[in-house]
């Protein structure tokens, strides 16, 4: 459909270039991870340059195969993934003072958005039936031709 060809690279330009922009200034984005990684992990969290790194690789791989369209709900997910602890980090609006905090919060909803877009993204079949539904479709015709077989 030619509604997602046009809409997934939109979503994933602002991945593809954040990937992008963290690979470039690795440092400033693990000084801004850290933080919260000492919070959440303490003693034992890892190196965020290294994570910032791995982080920036997802959203750049992710971002280019969800745009082109390649195993589009993984790279949703994979995105969405990667999105929430960069948001944490990123945008800690909770922690702001004045005009910092709405600055914050906007983009810290703006991240929410593409979260929840994401999610859409990740369980859109594109107007196919879902695992789910398939499983229990087969489970139906394969119980209805075991009992279409047993001896009355």
């Amino acid at each position: 459909m030619i509604l997602r060809r046009l809409a997934r690279p939109l979503v994933a330009g602002i991945f593809v270039y954040g990937g992008w922009n963290a690979l470039r200034l690795t440092e400033m984005h693990a000084e801004a991870a850290k933080p919260l990684l000492d919070k959440t992990l303490g003693e034992s969290s890892p190196d965020p340059v290294n994570l910032v790194r791995a982080d920036a690789l997802v959203k750049i791989i992710a971002g280019t195969t969800f745009a082109t369209g390649k195993l589009p709900r993984l790279s949703a997910l994979a995105l969405a993934g990667s999105l929430v602890p960069t948001t944490a980090a990123g945008h800690p609006f909770w922690e702001a003072k004045g005009e910092d905090k709405q600055q914050q919060l906007t983009h810290f909803l703006k991240n929410a958005a593409l979260l929840g877009g994401l999610l859409i993204a990740a369980a859109d079949t594109e107007g196919r039936p879902s695992v789910g539904w398939r499983a229990r479709r087969a489970a139906k015709v394969t119980s209805k031709a075991a009992r279409e077989k047993l001896p009355s």
